[in-house]
């Protein structure tokens, strides 16, 4: 799929958007330098706990979906992270090395070869459902955002099992689906008791006319 490239302002500030961890303090620089001079150590620490972050994630995640984010303008991300946010998933954009680091560590590693390039990772812990549907659902209005890979429930799973899953209700849907299909044995005997009275009633009226 082709890319418009963002300008050189909107690919800042989608990084901005997307990446909190280098332009909002993992790295801060007064953190990881002594009188001008890199403290290699602190870097290193800073880096494990990045990838200590995406790894919890991974092992919470019952749903995690990598996609390519290139050629978004800053408005469709900040539209993209609401719809995700507001559907109980995180987004967030990671160095590509820890996050690959992240997927061998947790058995996520048929995200590996798809951690390159600028990439957004999306997590869902309750809601199998909700990344693929709000993802793809997104893709269609905007056809910057490529959907790369996904894992379900630990397993890898095609981009055509993505959209399959993508086209489902969504949980609160299921659960009334599920409802309705339970109520209904006590829906049909609730007519038929209601039918035996009604008939007793008439057949009572009858023998004492």
């Amino acid at each position: 799929m082709p890319h418009n490239d963002p300008t050189e302002d909107e690919a800042f500030f989608i990084k901005r958007l997307l990446y909190p961890h280098v332009y909002m303090g993992v790295f801060r620089y007064a953190e990881i330098t002594d009188g001008g001079v890199m403290n290699m150590s602190a870097i290193l620490d800073a880096k494990k706990a990045v990838v200590q972050e995406i790894t919890e994630k991974m092992e919470a995640a019952a749903s995690i979906v990598v996609v390519d984010y290139r050629g978004l303008t800053v408005a469709q991300a900040t539209e993209l992270r609401k719809q995700l946010r507001e559907a109980g998933v995180d987004l967030t954009v990671y160095k590509n090395t820890m996050a690959r680091r992240a997927a061998e560590a947790t058995g996520n590693e048929a995200l590996v070869e798809h951690l390159k390039g600028p990439n957004a990772i999306a997590f869902s812990n309750e809601d199998v459902i909700a990344p693929a549907k709000v993802l793809y659902g997104f893709a269609k209005e905007n056809e910057a955002l490529e959907i790369k890979a996904g894992m379900i429930e630990g397993n890898a799973v095609t981009l055509e099992e993505l959209e399959a899953l993508a086209t489902l209700p969504s949980r609160e849907g299921l659960l009334s689906m599920l409802l309705s299909v339970l109520q209904a044995p006590m829906r049909n005997m609730a007519l038929a008791t209601k039918a035996v009275a009604d008939k007793k009633e008439e057949e009572g009226e009858e023998e004492g006319a």
